[in-house]
């Protein structure tokens, strides 16, 4: 009996993904949960597994493919017996994409298109060689290759071309995908090489002991990112300082309890709590822009920053405003254990509104942090420390050790304006202050 492998629901907000890399080549024997290849989003990677045990007989989709829910990528059999595997099908045989002139929008995936930035090549009305007209990577590669070659490549006579008589039109140069000048052709998160008034870019020399640490795909999609909410957010960064001690008290007396519940009652969900609160005052600052306007979102997603050995991400407590510290506190562990054994899920990073940011065990002072697009505010953590205050007692002031901790708001000006920005930030600082909380 033939089984067909599909892709599987990526998430409610992930529409369609690249075909990554198979783990299994036709004709192996598969057992049922068994990786057999690797699917990519934008958001997270996943993989998908054989639904039987029996032979993979066949792969319908190639690595690069566009894919979307449901498709079906490959056929197991579950009565054949393995063989010597088969060749893997790739995209079709087809010559080079050529530019079209169109003005269409390309047709390529996430993947395909992000490998044309690496390589310069402009993807506008170029019709590809996969179905549909879809761009692939081969495509892409193969369009890259042409300007050099062209340029290398002698005449058929081994003699230059004619110069045109005088007063004859030029001849018009064969329409080809031609990268951008050399500078454009750059990655985007990468520095520019060229002149930039006085300044030039010393290029690198290789020196004895250095080691060149290829981007991975995750810090490829992070720097791309870094890089656009820089471009397109005016940042603005504010500071305030939090005296902590009434929430340290708060947290001391069931720390406890919560423990034995499995639960670490951080002061990242104390935080987190507080900021959900303020969101629901200011909502400005839980919106995202538009092109000519911008929306107050309803739900209250933040989205917590997790450090992995891949990379940071930003997994979602949803509708964080409805729930307790200690439900905060249950989802920020769950989603960090989650994402550092590379469990996430597309929906577990989408519908952020807000982000909240920890210097982690080795913290320091204080930092403003760059917007998780298309949030329009980020506020990060600084290091706690005990610290020397002035406290007012029964209408004196006194000297006390508290524990203290500067925050940074780092919001979008297009739509917030400082004396709104400083209200929210002082409404956090004022409900930890207060350890205004339901536990």
């Amino acid at each position: 009996m033939t089984i067909q492998v599909t892709v599987p629901q990526l998430g409610e907000s992930v529409m369609e993904a690249t075909v990554g890399k198979w783990l299994v080549q036709p004709g192996e024997r598969v057992e049922k949960g068994q990786p057999l290849v690797e699917i990519l989003t934008d958001k997270a990677d996943t993989e998908v597994v054989a639904p039987a045990a029996g032979v993979l007989v066949q792969v319908l989709r190639a690595e690069d493919e566009t894919v979307t829910p449901g498709d079906v990528i490959a056929e197991i059999d579950e009565s054949a017996s393995a063989e010597a595997p088969s060749p893997k099908p790739g995209p079709a045989a087809a010559a080079p994409a050529s530019s079209g002139g169109d003005g269409e929008d390309p047709v390529a995936s996430p993947a395909v298109r992000q490998l044309a930035r690496e390589l310069g090549v402009d993807l506008a009305g170029v019709r590809g060689s996969g179905k549909g007209g879809r761009i692939t990577a081969d495509d892409v590669r193969a369009l890259a290759k042409q300007p050099a070659e062209a340029e290398s490549a002698p005449s058929s006579t081994g003699a230059a071309s004619p110069a045109p008589a005088p007063g004859a039109p030029a001849a018009e140069a064969p329409r080809r995908a031609v990268p951008p000048p050399a500078e454009q052709t750059r990655p985007m998160w990468m520095p520019p090489t060229g002149p930039m008034g006085a300044f030039r870019l010393p290029p690198y020399v290789a020196r004895e002991g250095d080691e060149v640490v290829p981007f991975t795909r995750r810090r490829r999609i992070i720097a791309d990112h870094m890089l656009y909410s820089k471009r397109v957010s005016p940042e603005v960064v504010t500071f305030a300082e939090c005296d902590l001690h009434r929430t340290w008290r708060l947290r001391e007396q069931h720390k406890a309890a919560a423990k034995r519940d499995g639960l670490s009652l951080s002061f990242t969900a104390f935080a987190a709590a507080a900021t959900a609160k303020a969101l629901k005052e200011f909502p400005n600052l839980n919106a995202r822009v538009l092109e000519d306007a911008f929306v107050r979102l309803r739900e209250v997603n933040l989205g917590i920053a997790v450090d992995t050995e891949q990379g940071l991400v930003v997994p979602v407590v949803r509708h964080a405003d409805e729930l307790t510290v200690r439900g905060i506190s249950r989802a920020i562990d769950e989603l960090a254990q989650r994402a550092r054994s590379g469990e996430l899920t597309p929906d577990d990073l989408a519908d952020k509104t807000f982000t909240l940011s920890n210097p982690g065990r080795r913290g320091n002072l204080v930092g403003g942090a760059i917007i998780s697009q298309p949030n329009v505010g980020i506020l990060r953590m600084g290091t706690i420390k005990k610290r020397p205050v002035v406290v007012e007692r029964d209408g004196d002031e006194h000297i006390a050790i508290h524990p203290v901790m500067y925050m940074a708001l780092t919001y979008d000006h297009r739509i917030v304006d400082g004396v709104e920005a400083n209200g929210f930030l002082y409404r956090v600082v004022e409900i930890l202050e207060q350890a205004d909380f339901e536990l």
